[in-house]
């Protein structure tokens, strides 16, 4: 019986849907939890799927080359889904013109405050340099992000899995806390939710409304933008005062 099952994953695994296949039913696995829990943050669907696609990957002994290259159309999808976020935005384009000031201030302390709690964090808990380095641009968006890890020294694997941390412990933990903080004018949530926890954080607010959804979506463009050029000074200073 286990060797049959073993031949049938053998020949399943030869298609290049079957993981694609997997992750799209992993993922309506987890949004269909997430909703019949009342959409409570802790059945975040991408952390949910995530789990299920991991599972099976080590029990079949798959490699994470091998699932790619059958879902790597998902990839894909996401140079289109990024640019569809600028239909909410330029919804909302009369709203954000108005917000300017607000929004570069909140760009710069967010940013900001992102990059050095990471840094100094990781540094007080005796991390090594590169280590450091790889969680620092933890809150931009994972390619941005990687592409800072690799330049100052990071390791870009390690800092794709903490970008991919943060935006799912942003999306469950961030619109309750912000509520629990006063804090509920849906571009103010929206915008931090966009800069802590870049795409996820997005996905996240425009569940919540479309104005969270379009200051979401400026802020991870922005703080794209903003990380990638405190990032490289920060350890620039960093290697004159401190390190070798």
């Amino acid at each position: 019986m286990i060797a049959t099952s073993r031949e049938i994953w053998v020949y399943l695994a030869a298609s290049p849907l079957l993981h694609l296949t997997m992750t799209l039913a992993a993922y309506l696995a987890g949004d269909w939890l997430f909703r019949k829990s009342g959409q409570k943050a802790i059945f975040n669907p991408v952390l949910i799927a995530i789990v299920i696609l991991v599972s099976i990957l080590l029990a079949t002994g798959t490699s994470y080359a091998t699932y790619f290259e059958g879902a790597q159309f998902v990839h894909f999808l996401l140079g289109p889904a990024t640019v569809a976020l600028a239909v909410p935005l330029y919804r909302q384009f009369e709203r954000v013109r108005h917000s300017g000031p607000a929004i570069f201030v909140a760009l710069l302390a967010g940013s900001a405050t992102a990059i050095v709690s990471a840094v100094l964090i990781t540094w007080l808990l005796g991390a090594p340099q590169n280590v450091v380095a790889s969680i620092a641009p933890k809150s931009a968006t994972t390619p941005i992000a990687m592409g800072i890890s690799e330049q100052i020294g990071g390791l870009p694997s390690l800092t794709a899995v903490v970008v991919i941390l943060t935006g799912i412990l942003g999306s469950m933990v961030g619109t309750g806390l912000l509520n629990r903080l006063g804090v509920r004018d849906g571009s103010a949530q929206g915008f931090a939710l966009g800069l802590a926890s870049h795409g996820i954080g997005t996905a996240r607010a425009l569940q919540v409304s479309e104005v969270a959804g379009a200051f979401s979506a400026l802020a991870m463009g922005l703080n794209g933008l903003a990380t990638s050029l405190l990032v490289p000074l920060l350890f620039h200073l960093l290697g004159q005062w401190f390190w070798p």
